[in-house]
């Protein structure tokens, strides 16, 4: 008897400020990597799928994205441009009293 069949891993990237396409508000999407990989007694042995999504916060409508955008996304967040890494503290700006 031989047992086999597919676990999905869930990882989110980063956390981004978009305009979302479904409801049109400015808020923070989620940057996440879907990966499906294949089991055998119970055992992830390789990946056969993965999928990278957006989520809106506000709606929770999700998009899906391809490699190389979910990787620019990804850069922009670290750069500061529009998010933040997964992990990462946001930082506040300094204001004098």
């Amino acid at each position: 008897m031989i047992i086999f069949g597919t676990k999905g891993y869930l990882y989110q990237l980063a956390i981004l400020t978009l305009v979302c396409g479904q409801c049109g508000n400015p808020s923070a999407h989620t940057l996440r990597k879907r990966v499906t990989k294949f089991t055998l007694f119970f055992v992830p042995l390789f990946p056969f799928s993965t999928k990278y999504l957006t989520q809106c916060t506000f709606c929770g409508a999700e998009q899906q994205v391809t490699g190389e955008q979910a990787e620019h996304l990804q850069t922009q967040a670290v750069s500061g441009q529009g998010g933040q890494a997964h992990g990462q503290p946001q930082q506040q700006p300094y204001q004098r009293p």
